[in-house]
Order: C-alpha cells, then structure tokens, then sequence
C-alpha cells in the first residue's frame, strides 16, 4: 500500500522505479560504483496487486508481478556477497547472486537460465515459496536494515524472469545426454516428482510419470487457489517435461491400477520414486464433524481449484452454498480456504486459530492478503463442538477461549483452554484446515515398505526406501511441507538414481 492507505497503481509503481533505476543506470555509465551504502538506500519495491474489494470477487491472480522497471530497481539492492547466504538458504541452491546480477544487466534470459540450473519450476516457486523463512531470511540487505521484509525479494525476482521468458516465447528445454536405455517410474506428480522426473531426463533416462488424478501437478493443482498460482503457470512448467520426453500417465493409481512391484517386474522399470505427498486430512475428533457443511481444506480446496467449483456454469462439481464460514486452523492452506470461501460467496468467512497473530504458521503476506479482502479473524478460539439441527445442517459451532502459556517444543506458546469460557458461533460451513497425513494406500499395498507410525515412508540419506532400487521424497517424507521442500528431496532422490544407474 502507499501512504495514504490505497492501493497504488502498477503506473505509479512503474513511475517511481523508473526514476530511481535512472539515476543509478546514469552512475553505472558514467564508470561510478554503486556502493553497499548506496544500495541499502534503494527503497524495496512493493508488489503491485488487485484491489482488494475487485479480488474478493474473482479468482484471477491477486499479485500482479514487478515491472520490468521495478524487477531492475530490486536487483540492485542485491549486494552480490561472496559467501551468498541466501543460496544456503534455499533448499535446492539456486544460484541466487548470480541470477540477480543477470537482472541488473537487463539480461533477463540468463538470469532465468541460472535460476533452471537447479530449479525446473521457477513461476511456481516464485509464487507460492516460502522465501521469507529460507534464502531471504539469510538476506544480508534484511539484516542490515534490521527487517525481514526489506530483504532482497529474491521471490518475486524469481517469478519475474520465468514469467519473461514464458510471456515472451523465449522457453528452453534443458540439455538431456544420450538416452541410456534405463526406465525411471515417478509416482506422482507433485513438486517431488516433476522435479525428480525432469533431473532424470536430463540424464538420458526414459521416464514415466504415473498420477492418479486427472491431470498432472499435485498439491499445486488441487490444493493452491488459482488467484496464488494460476493452473496455466503449472500446465507451462509440465509441458517442459513432456518437451523433454517425459510421458506422463494420469487416472493411475499405484497401489489399485499397478503396484510397486508390478512396476518393476512387469514392467521393467529400473527404479522408481515415490512422491505421492500427504493428501489425508486431519479432523478434530470433535462432536459434529459428520454433519452436511463441514468439510476438510483438501476436499474444499480440490472442489473449488482442481474442479474449478467456481465457475458454476462450467464446473465439474456442485459447490457448498454458504453464507458464514469458519476455517479452523492457521497455516496457509486455512488462508487458502478463507479467501476461496469469500469468493464462492461467502458473507463473512471467520478464521479460527487457538494463538495469536504472531504464532500463525502462514505466510506473512497471505495473511495480509486475507485481513484485506475482509476474512475476520479470531484468535485464542477453539472448537468444542459443531452444532447441527434435526436435518443433520451445520448451524453453528462452539468455541471455547484459549490464553497462552509456555512454549512448547516448536517454541510457540502453548494455548490453554480458559475453563467455563464456552460460547456458540453461528455459522452454517465449518472447513478443517489442520494439516494432512499420509494416505496408507501405497504402504499397505507394498510389501516390504517401511513407514513410521504416521504412514511417512523411511528412507536413508539418499532418499532410498527398505526396497532397493524404490526411492521416495516430499510430503510422504516429510509430512506436509512446502513446494520447495519437496522439490529438495526430489532432486536429492534422483542424483542417487542417476548414480545408481551408471
């Protein structure tokens, strides 16, 4: 927002980056040195976006993107360190100085080629990583001016130079080595698997993709809205695999429609990784959860992003009509079900979380996004129950009042339930956001598979399972993470495969 508390336009934004990048442009041409202290002083460029009240009411992407203007200004604010602490930051090490330093020479496409070195996905992670808690929070510009958000953007630098080259047709297949004659199978095609799937094509590979919804990208397809990564950006970065060779088969499910084993010793493949993320949602284990109008984010989420449930006239689901909606819990996936809920809608979409503001999970920005478009929240509250009347309808839910005591493992405080402080919300939805588990369908159906007592498989430090030759990476591992998390263990499995098949 600028100072007046409205939304500037992407005109102004534009204006006031092209007169500051002109000053340091006519240093640069005049042989100056842009010093540290000079590039500390550059402010730190806002991202445009929708007006909040127009968004409220669509689904089309809430973040507009930099100028071009504006994608220079904030690479020059880069120092270029030598001990690049924000690649340490990043979970699959993208060259972050070197590809900033691309921008400030207006050399988008090498800028972007560096960041493919290491990332097939640069439009997604753009969009929806956390960079806030990983490269940028080791930014030496944030910690110099003692302020997280005055980091370099390396995010939004990042969605820049991929939406160039993608807008611009400037698209690039990485380079694969001669064909090996080797069979990789990849279960999934999430984060985890594109990424472990592309780094074995690039080794010459044969590599088959197996999903078993109908179409390709996992949790980015069904689970984040289409106003924080529009599914056309998704489709893109899945037609560079198929470009690369990569066959991918959806309405596949491992573990009915083929096993593990099946895949292996019918089919002939030479190794497989598992990436079938954590799609099973958890409840609450409250009264009430089986009423008409309770729902878990994943299934919400899937309705409205994956069958498109928003667009009535052309949808392959019907939608949940609702006029008060409570989302219970506080992490991203609750803000998408929020701002998802406001525009299936909704009146008025409350978020329910037992913390503060300041223990929330979710992204700083996603939450700011939410408070502007109007989601209420309420804080130090918790379900007891749901309330339902005799045709089995949510009516409302009640709450009980949290305090917090002393942190616990995580060093978040605690919530502690304030005796006799129950009172009844009305409301006629209730979406569970609380996080999800791994489905028992690919464990059970494979013999030999080890999992903890939480369905995540166990593997070794180079992502191989209890079966040699099966790998596995991202949400089955891990429990539910993020993007950029999962693509980490995707390209962590497929450098063992690649190694493995030599």
């Amino acid at each position: 927002m600028n100072g007046s508390g409205e939304h500037a336009s992407i005109q102004q934004f534009d204006s006031e980056a092209i007169s500051a990048l002109k000053i340091i442009q006519e240093q640069k041409a005049n042989g100056e040195t842009i010093s540290p202290k000079e590039r500390l002083g550059i402010p730190a460029q806002e991202m445009p976006a929708q007006d909040p009240v127009e968004r409220g009411k669509n689904v089309l992407e809430v973040a507009l993107g930099y100028t071009e203007a504006q994608a220079r200004l904030e690479a020059e604010r880069c120092l270029g360190c030598k001990n690049e602490p924000c690649v340490k930051g990043c979970p699959v090490q993208v060259p972050i100085p070197r590809f900033i330093a691309e921008i400030q020479k207006g050399d988008f496409k090498a800028a972007v080629d560096a960041i493919k070195e290491t990332n097939l996905l640069p439009a997604v992670c753009g969009r929806v990583c956390p960079q806030e808690k990983q490269c940028q929070a080791e930014c030496t510009v944030g910690k110099s001016l003692k302020s997280a958000d005055k980091a370099v953007a390396v995010g939004r630098l990042e969605r820049f130079v991929s939406d160039w080259e993608r807008e611009s047709n400037k698209v690039t297949p990485p380079t694969i080595k001669p064909k090996t004659g080797k069979k990789v199978a990849v279960v999934g095609s999430g984060p985890a698997g594109l990424t472990a799937a592309a780094d074995c094509a690039r080794e010459g590979h044969s590599v088959t993709i197996f999903e078993a919804f109908h179409k390709p990208g996992g949790v980015m397809v069904y689970g984040i809205p289409e106003f924080r990564l529009p599914k056309s950006i998704v489709q893109a970065e899945v037609n560079q695999l198929i470009n690369m060779g990569v066959a991918i088969n959806t309405n596949f499910l491992i573990g009915r429609t083929r096993t593990i084993k099946e895949l292996m010793e019918v089919d002939g493949f030479d190794a497989v990784f598992i990436g079938v993320g954590a799609g099973l949602p958890k409840f609450m284990g409250i009264p009430g959860e089986n009423l008409v109008g309770v729902f878990s984010a994943n299934e919400y989420l899937t309705r409205a992003n994956l069958m498109k449930a928003y667009d009535a006239e052309k949808a392959a689901t019907p939608i949940y009509r609702s006029k008060t909606v409570c989302v219970i819990g506080g992490g991203n996936v609750a803000m998408d079900a929020a701002r998802m809920a406001l525009r299936l809608g909704a009146e008025a979409v409350h978020v329910i979380y037992r913390r503060t503001r300041d223990e929330m999970p979710a992204r700083h920005e996603e939450v700011e996004h939410a408070i502007e478009e109007g989601i209420i929240f309420d804080f130090l509250r918790n379900p007891a129950r749901i309330l339902g009347n005799e045709k089995g309808r949510v009516t409302g839910i009640e709450l009980q009042q949290f305090a917090l005591g002393e942190p616990d493992a995580s060093g978040r405080r605690s919530p502690v339930g304030i005796p006799d402080s129950e009172y009844t919300f009305d409301c006629d939805t209730v979406i569970v956001a609380l996080g999800n588990e791994s489905n028992p369908l690919l464990v059970k159906t494979t013999e030999n598979l080890n999992a903890d007592k939480k369905g995540r498989i166990i593997v070794n430090e180079e992502q191989e399972t209890s079966i040699h030759k099966v790998y596995a990476g991202g949400d089955i591992v891990l429990g539910a993470a993020t993007v950029i998390l999962a693509m980490g263990e995707g390209r962590k499995a497929a450098a063992a495969i690649n190694e493995m098949l030599k």
